[in-house]
């Protein structure tokens, strides 16, 4: 059973460009330096190919071979794994973040917000639902890369206490990514995790990483900023969150709305 503390893993690569096979095999490397019992494994976003907007060459389908391997490293963790890659289905691609648990149960968002400064609004059809996942007691919302810029997509309705961005988002905007982790924190009072790349992917676009835990008063707990491969080994309080949410309740102020 999963305690008030949640015992999170973020992995933080230099993806090959668009080699799924050599890329499972560098993140079985480096799952071999987790030293805890993690309940959530995070992987980035597209994080088997790279950040690539001409799908066609390196979709999968749900029960492809990315998706059993995910399966396999769960169960042999104990432990969730989530990060998104590409899905055919039918004539559609989908940039689909898949949550697998230790149990093999499968849940699944699709990027909602497609990056149209690169065309992704082209080749992908976007998401219309969001995500929570239950871990024991904790609630996770899941996002994709550019849906860190659409406060209104990630507003908390109560329904969360920790949110997650998988991503590949470049260096030359860092100051964004790290404004707009905390600002989330902050607005939508829980933990916040941004899970990042380093290296240069095949289009000659550069990541320096600072994949990153944020707590509710946006204070960063963990984080990776020196440009290299490597994981976030770290546990946040469920306790602690709900302390802080009744002595600051700025949640029963948030406004009320419906997204169309």
């Amino acid at each position: 059973m999963i305690s008030e503390q949640l015992q999170i893993v973020l992995v933080q690569p230099d993806i090959i460009w668009q080699d799924s096979a050599q890329n499972r095999m560098k993140y079985n490397q480096l799952l071999n330096r987790v030293n805890v019992q993690p309940d959530l494994v995070i992987l980035p976003e597209m994080f088997i190919t790279g950040f690539c907007t001409e799908p066609a060459a390196m979709a999968e389908s749900m029960n492809g071979e990315t998706a059993a391997w995910m399966k396999k490293t769960a169960k042999s963790l104990h432990s969730a794994v989530a990060g998104s890659l590409i899905i055919r289905e039918q004539d559609q691609y989908f940039n689909r973040l898949i949550f697998i648990d230790d149990q093999g149960k499968t849940e699944w968002y699709d990027k909602r917000h497609l990056f149209r400064m690169a065309g992704e609004e082209i080749a992908f059809t976007p998401g219309t639902k969001s995500l929570v996942v239950p871990i024991g007691e904790w609630r996770i919302s899941f996002q994709i890369c550019y849906d860190l810029r659409f406060p209104v997509w990630s507003r908390n309705r109560q329904n969360y206490d920790f949110l997650v961005y998988v991503s590949n988002w470049p260096a030359s905007r860092s100051n964004v990514w790290n404004t707009l982790l905390r600002a989330r924190a902050i607005e939508n009072q829980c933990y916040v995790a941004g899970v990042n790349r380093v290296g240069t992917d095949g289009n000659g676009i550069n990541y320096v990483g600072e994949s990153v835990v944020i707590d509710p008063k946006g204070n960063i707990m963990a984080s990776l900023t020196d440009s290299a491969e490597g994981i976030i080994q770290t546990s946040i309080s469920l306790h602690d969150l709900n302390i802080f949410r009744a002595r600051f309740p700025v949640w029963k102020d948030w406004d009320d709305f419906l997204i169309t």
